[in-house]
């Protein structure tokens, strides 16, 4: 059943690609059975008319490689959201709306300036990045992760939710312990990789060597939200690796899409 906004229409999601992008058809899928419209729109036809963001509540940016993540990660598809489409993005930041980024989506929004902290002045500067992976190898796995204490209206407080990641860059690297005790006073850290017990480990219960086991982080309005873990990879009771035998968390990833679509409702 769609959900409706509190003004009586259907909350609208623009899940965004780009060359290499290739999970915007799960992540669209994910929303519309949170009650969602959820279109998939390239960057190109958002560059040709970016007014065209104005008819949307959510904006969601997919995992993938974009342009081949051939700089950095998500290091392109960065710089024409912020250079080709910044006043529009903007202004949708700035109108009680949502954003999500899942793995390179991730990547993106922090080397965009949407995260940590919306940063739009031509100053910016990086105040984190997802860098390359401990273990020096692409990390293809299932994972734990916890919610402490947050303001992100993505997830509760508590949560313990099961997802697969899928990274050669996923270490959350902070630019000095100041930006991570800033993230830590607001609330901003969102998720941190933990065990089946909810306690933090070593490799590979953390499989990136991420800072302080994080998986994932909010702005300080909690309504910007990036994680490495796929969450649009886990959302029936068949995606989970072990459900021929009964095995299911708790909590699975369709919770993050059922949040932020009832945000309106």
């Amino acid at each position: 059943m769609m959900k409706e906004t509190t003004a009586g229409t259907k909350v609208r999601v623009l899940v965004l690609r780009a060359a290499g992008t290739n999970c915007d058809v799960e992540t669209a899928y994910a929303f519309e059975q949170a009650g969602a419209i959820a279109e998939l729109i390239h960057i190109n036809r958002l560059r040709e008319n970016p007014s065209k963001l104005k008819e949307y509540q959510i904006l969601t940016i997919p995992g993938g490689f974009s342009y081949g993540d051939d700089i950095s990660a998500g290091k392109i598809f960065s710089v024409q959201l912020r250079h080709q489409i910044g006043d529009a993005l903007r202004d949708f930041v700035e109108s009680d709306k949502l954003v999500l980024g899942i793995c390179n989506g991730f990547q993106v929004l922090v080397k965009t300036g949407l995260l940590p902290w919306p940063a739009f002045d031509k100053g910016f500067t990086q105040d984190a990045t997802l860098a390359e992976n401990d273990s020096a190898k692409f990390e293809d796995r299932w994972t734990y992760l916890k919610a402490p204490e947050t303001k992100c209206v993505f997830v509760d407080s508590g949560d313990i939710i099961y997802l697969p990641v899928a990274h050669m860059e996923g270490k959350f690297v902070p630019f000095d312990d100041g930006v991570l005790d800033k993230l830590k006073a607001n609330g901003q850290i969102v998720f941190r990789y933990v065990d089946e017990s909810g306690l933090p480990g070593d490799y590979p219960v953390n499989p990136n060597g991420s800072v302080d086991d994080i998986a994932g982080i909010c702005d300080p309005s909690g309504r910007i939200f990036g994680l490495m873990p796929h969450p649009e990879r886990h959302i029936t009771e068949t995606h989970h690796p072990r459900w021929t035998r009964g095995d299911k968390p708790i909590i699975s990833g369709m919770k993050i899409f059922d949040k932020a679509v009832g945000y309106f409702a």
